[in-house]
């Protein structure tokens, strides 16, 4: 099947097919014209890569994983290395929530004090005569 029967079934753009060959995720054939052939299994491979990316995993660790993966959703077998990449990912994905959170409560913190102290508009956001205009 060519690119567009691949994004038809799969409800996924041709230009992120495109990305996912790039990437190494589909291998299709070639025609003497150059036009992609995928197949039938190609439709269940990119269903799995869309469950993947949307558990987080990049499409790095996707390409890595991948061979272990079968049916839609896919199924991982849990061969050490497989486990080893997904703990990791999930570590990364820990102290990036970690992050979010002390901005998230550092930006509260700073909207709190704002409202509290309160008083007239001033500097970029009203007129004050004691402020000169930004540069």
């Amino acid at each position: 099947m060519h690119i567009g029967e691949l994004s038809r079934r799969t409800e996924v753009n041709s230009h992120q097919l495109r990305y996912y060959e790039a990437r190494g995720l589909l291998q299709p054939t070639r025609t003497a014209a150059g036009y992609r052939v995928f197949k039938e299994t190609d439709v269940i491979k990119v269903k799995q890569v869309r469950h993947l990316l949307n558990a987080g995993l990049s499409t790095e660790d996707i390409a890595y994983l991948l061979p272990c993966a079968t049916g839609e959703p896919p199924e991982l077998v849990g061969c050490p290395e497989l486990l080893a990449a997904m703990r990791n990912r999930l570590r990364r994905l820990d102290e990036q929530m970690d992050t979010l959170t002390r901005s998230r409560e550092a930006l509260g913190h700073y909207i709190d004090e704002a409202a509290r102290v309160g008083g007239e508009t001033y500097g970029p956001f009203g007129a004050s005569e004691a402020l000169p205009a930004p540069v």
